[in-house]
């Protein structure tokens, strides 16, 4: 996708060096960030320079690509490889990522070890990226529904980014708005603030501008009275991992989105790769919620006067607060659930009749 007009991927290598967007700058700066180490890599997951579930994946397997490269021991390998997983528990495909860049590796000990480990890494993008289109040209059918019967612009609430500054390119809740825009159908799009890191109005609000695409930022709060007034037309949220019974881990507030689309007769989809489903865990009381530091909430960013990102305390200085990351939405308030193969229900059935598992 464009940031100023210019084609932009969210990662790649380059003269043995990971390139990365880092996006705990946007809106207010666009600066490409150099990975050298694998602990570059651990600590860009853990501060959210990057972040989004299939980026956070996308950086792992490059992550180990990077161990590879500093040092072909196995060992050192295996034991970055545990950093990895360890930078952020709650999105799947980290360690999906991980895991697959491992196999591929086992039992390689050859001087062809760093080319086939960066060959997986960009074959674990482009793989990633045409995922995400074909999620859009799948999820564009229902919006195209919807132009059909009301004639006039389709209003989108998301959550947090789901964008293609998410994934490698297109993005996953955004991909069916980009493809709908560009077949000329008018979209205006709700973006929620999406407190406590502000993805929606620092990241999603930003690429929606740079593709032209209109949209509002409204406080996490107001997308309930905007549905009670027939203001929301489609609720499309992306997943940071989705259980095979259609139970979908997603930021914070995306439960409660869920529950006034349901109260309102809005329908509400979940965009996800493959990658995003966790066959594994089957009650979503198991899945780990990141708990982050307490200061996301209490601090927030912007820019000054001179130009200058600075930090500000807004809470009390005696006062406690719990930040976590993530919240569980029951399948039961999921319309659909829309991937690179099609529109599945939220159902153990339908994903793997649709997966065939």
């Amino acid at each position: 996708m464009r940031i100023e007009g210019k084609e932009y991927r969210t990662i790649w290598y380059e003269e043995n060096i990971v390139k990365i967007i880092d996006q705990t700058k946007l809106p207010h700066k666009f600066i490409i960030k150099d990975l050298k180490t694998v602990k570059d890599a651990v600590n860009a997951i853990k501060i959210m320079e990057v972040r989004g579930a299939p980026l956070i994946g996308a950086t792992a397997a490059y992550g180990i690509a990077l161990a590879v490269q500093e040092n072909k021991d196995r060992e050192f390998i295996k034991k970055s490889a545990e950093e990895l997983i360890q930078s952020r528990p709650t999105a799947i495909n980290l360690k999906w990522a991980v895991d697959r860049m491992m196999n591929k590796l086992s039992g390689i000990n050859s001087d062809q070890i760093l080319d086939i480990a960066l060959k997986e890494a960009k074959e674990l993008c482009n793989e990633d990226e045409k995922f995400c289109e074909n999620i859009g040209i799948k999820g564009l059918r229902i919006i195209e529904e919807i132009y059909n019967k009301k004639k006039d612009t389709v209003n989108i609430l998301t959550h947090c980014n789901a964008g293609w500054l998410a994934t490698i390119n297109w993005g996953t809740a955004t991909s069916p708005i980009y493809h709908a825009h560009k077949k000329g159908i008018p979209v205006h799009v709700w973006v929620d603030e999406t407190r406590p890191r502000n993805q929606g109005a620092n990241l999603t609000s930003y690429e929606l501008n740079e593709e032209e695409i209109s949209n509002t930022i409204i406080a996490d709060n107001t997308g309930g009275i905007l549905m009670q007034r027939g203001e929301v037309d489609i609720c499309i949220v992306g997943t940071d991992r989705t259980l095979s019974n259609g139970d979908v881990c997603n930021k914070i507030g995306t439960y409660l989105k869920a529950l006034a689309a349901h109260d309102n007769n809005v329908p509400f989809y979940v965009a996800l790769p493959s990658s995003t489903i966790d066959w594994n865990i089957k009650d979503s009381r198991e899945i780990p919620i990141e708990e982050r530091n307490s200061e996301e909430l209490s601090h927030v960013e912007g820019i000054d006067e001179n130009n200058e990102i600075k930090k500000v305390l807004i809470y009390p200085k005696k006062s406690k607060a719990m930040n976590l990351a993530f919240d569980v939405t029951p399948a039961k308030y999921v319309t659909g659930l829309i991937t690179e193969k099609g529109i599945s229900e939220a159902s153990n059935e339908s994903l793997k009749k649709l997966f065939n598992r």
